[in-house]
């Protein structure tokens, strides 16, 4: 059994502006850099030593470093299948024009993005590559993994670990959140849920 902390990163200038940023590589501002820190101290201690990884997305990483950096260990590898999913001709677009041209975001089909079942299924091969590295890594001791990556991967990892339950629709997770699921057989359970520092 291995227990994945699943962290959003911290937020960035287009999530402040409310802009979709799907798989454009945009960084950390200082907002996010502070929600890094605060998360990273919440965590200290939580879970033992954990090993940091993340997606390759700048914003994730320096997130994961700013996290290791506060629990006091090393960051690990980045995932490229742990990157947010693309959202095509959406990306860079405000909410507001999202939503006026392809409508509600759970339901919107939006030319050249990547489908949710999709990126459900690469989540899940990252998080298995995760977890087989780590185990690797550490037998035989039980591992503890924070994994920093992106509100929509988040989302559909959680939906597959609740049967669809969480997150309700429209609840946004804010950056630095975390959520923690355990990972065993190649199936996920949720131990907590919505967890900011």
């Amino acid at each position: 059994m291995t227990q994945l902390i699943l962290v959003r990163h911290g937020e960035t200038d287009w999530n402040r502006d409310r802009r979709i940023q799907g798989a454009t590589d945009i960084p950390l501002n200082d907002t996010g850099r502070a929600q890094a820190r605060e998360t990273g101290a919440a965590l200290r201690g939580a879970a033992g030593e954990p090993i940091v990884v993340s997606s390759d997305l700048s914003r994730a990483r320096e997130t994961a470093q700013i996290i290791a950096d506060e629990i006091g260990v090393e960051v690990g590898p980045a995932y490229q299948g742990l990157r947010e999913r693309s959202y095509g001709e959406a990306e860079g677009v405000a909410a507001e024009e999202f939503i006026r041209r392809w409508g509600d975001w759970h339901s919107a089909e939006i030319p050249g993005a990547e489908p949710w079942p999709q990126l459900r299924r690469r989540g899940l091969r990252a998080l298995d590559q995760v977890v087989r590295d780590v185990r690797r890594a550490t037998a035989p001791a039980a591992a503890s993994v924070i994994v920093v990556t992106h509100g929509a991967m988040i989302r559909e990892l959680l939906r597959h670990a609740t049967g669809g339950e969480l997150p309700p629709v429209g609840e946004r997770l804010p950056n630095g959140s975390a959520y923690t699921v355990l990972y065993e057989r190649e199936r996920l359970r949720l131990v907590s849920y919505a967890q900011t520092a």
